[in-house]
């Protein structure tokens, strides 16, 4: 459709004159309509009037397929789409679909290299506003509401009442299921989904089912392989600014998150929340199949795959086939020979950022993790959870050729080898193959 109301500040055009009036309020800072609540200030009513939803909470436009409510209709119409699978609007360069006009609009300009948003501070243009905003708040350091707590920052009221429920331990939101509670509405509806089994997000790629609608936009770039967001410090790209956030968290070491009951400190509040059930001994995720309890719905579907045998995630260098995409994503450093992450106190480099903050604990000679029965301690909490199998006698993965147990999925993979023949490390030096890496180090040795 025609768009004839061009904005001649960005050049951005508009199908009506009011959305364009609306829009030149971002270059003028015009801004009248101000939120009785918190104080914001807005350029129209209409976005005042669905900013004060966050307030009420108020979501009245609610999806028929799925049950998930929205605070706008324009955001139930995008939505909707996801059960449907429409991608009205398509990119005349490279013939790839989208849900939302913006969305195609954003994807002209990364063929275009058009930035038309340039930041008044330092002159640095970006494809989008809502880029610029963020890289805005650099210079600003414009992050109002502050947590007394902890001292981390947030660019909305809504934001730092959702994380001080981490410090108040207030979960109002119960499942009629099991009794688990949740700090978000959202995120017991997803939780939900893991009693009922229900994944109405469906890939149209690969027709694999997700519970959310996050979980298929993150799966859908592995088809896509798009990562436009870069580290500057080692090069790394994620698909979202969250993720690019987190990580740098791995080069500076700020880990705001911190456990009253051990003083572990974690970069995420999600990783704190999942520590503490490792004292309160939390386990809500079981195992129809054969009993065993997990702290994270993720945990148990990445363990159900062991009784179904299923390895969605397959590597086109070499064939191998794996449970999760992490995993995945991890073995094909192994192909590139990528070690992104690296010790700042040794220069070691590592394939996953898990195996860096391990290995941090040899410089700083921390072992939080402790085994209650005999006292050992341990860097990190996998190694304690293979260790309590000794004293439990737990042998939880089972070989269905042989019937033998083992502690780990490890020691249960390398065992598979020897019926499938695969020796997946080969020595570069005579070709020759091994089922274990050990063996492939000793062998090494005998070449000059």
């Amino acid at each position: 459709r025609e768009k004839p109301f061009r904005c001649l500040e960005c050049g951005k055009s508009f199908r009506q004159s009011t959305n364009l009036l609306r829009h030149q309020h971002i270059h003028s800072g015009e801004r009248s309509y101000t939120c009785r609540e918190c104080g914001k200030i807005f350029s129209d009513s209409s976005t005042l009037r669905n900013h004060r939803r966050i307030h009420t909470g108020e979501r009245p436009y609610m999806c028929g397929e799925c049950g998930k409510n929205f605070k706008r209709s324009s955001h139930l119409v995008s939505h909707q789409m996801i059960h449907s699978g429409e991608r009205p609007y398509t990119c005349g360069e490279c013939g790839k679909s989208f849900r939302k006009s913006s969305n195609l609009c954003t994807r002209h300009r990364i063929h275009s290299g058009e930035q038309p948003y340039t930041c008044g501070e330092c002159r640095k243009s970006f494809s989008t506003s809502t880029n610029l905003l963020i890289h805005q708040l650099i210079h600003a350091g414009e992050r109002s509401s502050t947590c007394r707590e902890c001292g981390k920052s947030f660019k909305r009221s809504s934001y730092l009442l959702r994380h001080q429920m981490i410090h108040s331990r207030e979960r109002p939101y119960m499942c009629g299921e099991c009794g688990k509670s949740f700090n978000q509405s959202s995120h017991l509806l997803i939780h939900q989904h893991t009693h009922s089994g229900e994944r109405p997000y469906r890939c149209l790629e690969s027709e694999k089912s997700f519970s959310t609608s996050t979980k298929l936009l993150s799966h859908q770039h592995i088809h896509s392989g798009e990562r436009p967001l870069t580290c500057r410090d080692c090069g790394k790209s994620f698909k979202r600014s969250s993720h690019l956030l987190r990580h740098h968290m791995i080069h500076t070491g700020e880990r705001p998150y911190t456990c009253e009951e051990c003083g572990m400190s974690f970069n995420e509040s999600s990783h704190l929340l999942r520590h503490q059930m490792i004292h309160s001994g939390e386990r809500p995720y079981m195992c129809g199949e054969c009993g065993k309890s997990f702290i994270e719905n993720t945990s148990l579907l990445s363990h159900q795959l062991i009784h179904t045998g299923e390895r969605p995630y397959k590597c086109r260098e070499c064939g191998k086939s794996f449970k999760d995409s992490s995993t995945f994503y991890t073995h094909r450093h192994s192909h590139t020979g990528e070690r992104p992450y690296k010790c700042l106190e040794c220069e070691k480099s590592f394939i996953k950022s898990t195996d860096l903050l391990s290995h941090q604990h040899i410089h700083t000679g921390e072992r939080p993790y402790t085994c209650r029965d005999c006292g050992k301690s341990f860097r990190d909490s996998s190694t304690l959870r293979t260790h309590r199998r000794i004293h439990s006698g737990e042998r939880p993965y089972k070989c269905l050729e042989w019937g033998k147990s083992f502690s780990d999925s490890s020691n249960l993979h390398k065992h598979q080898c020897i019926h499938t023949g695969e020796r997946p490390h080969k020595c570069r030096e005579c070709g020759k193959s091994f089922i274990r890496r050990a063996a492939l180090t000793k062998h090494q040795r005998s070449h000059p």
